[in-house]
């Protein structure tokens, strides 16, 4: 944003509260053994308040990563709580009315909550949802959990694909989600593929 005398200002990235208290939840539920560690970061006055910025989460996200495969349960867990906590909040009305659509319609507006969640996590992540017969596709720019200095070998965006799926599977439509993407071993944007109407509604699997 430009200001007085052509100085640009710049707008430091927050992190949304949801993805605080869902990583929280998610290493109680998956290591709970390393909560005590992680709560350093993610302390309780700030899973209150909504402090926990940008920081902090990519310090717990870091160590996450040395944590072997408890990185993936750990991001899938919190997207799947993400969601679920996301659809219980909306207004019931909205909900009724999304039960009430056609299966397409109701995936599209599952798909739309979905893309409201991965804005959330980071004021610097974009997302956009293209939905074509039985098939989705999920792109997210920016994605905070896959910035990193050196390329990964395996994906690190498995929370999007547990965002999607799990927002799909509550609003009543099966879906199986897999990273096509990744922006942290390919680099560029982030891709997650839903397959509508695939039977395992709430697995994200990682390609």
């Amino acid at each position: 944003m430009m200001g007085d005398h052509g100085r640009i200002i710049m707008t430091e990235a927050r992190v949304g509260r949801l993805l605080s208290a869902c990583l929280h939840q998610a290493i109680m539920d998956m290591l709970p053994q390393r909560l005590e560690f992680y709560e350093h970061w993610l302390n309780s006055e700030g899973l209150r308040d909504g402090s926990i910025g940008i920081g902090p989460i990519t310090a717990v996200l870091g160590f996450l990563r040395t944590e072997g495969d408890g990185y993936d349960r750990v991001v899938s867990r919190a997207g799947r709580l993400a969601a679920e906590w996301t659809i219980a909040s909306l207004p019931s009305v909205r909900r009724r009315s999304i039960s009430w659509l056609p299966t397409r319609l109701r995936a599209w507006a599952a798909l739309r909550v979905a893309a409201g969640i991965v804005r959330d996590v980071s004021t610097t992540t974009k997302t956009s949802v293209k939905v074509r017969r039985r098939a989705a596709k999920v792109s997210i720019t920016s994605s905070l959990f896959c910035s990193v200095r050196e390329a990964q070998q395996l994906p690190l965006c498995g929370f999007y694909a547990a965002v999607a799926t799990e927002s799909l599977a509550r609003l009543g439509v099966p879906a199986r989600g897999r990273v096509e993407q990744c922006r942290a071993v390919q680099g560029g944007t982030c891709t997650i593929v839903i397959e509508i109407g695939a039977s395992s509604a709430n697995q994200a699997i990682a390609a």
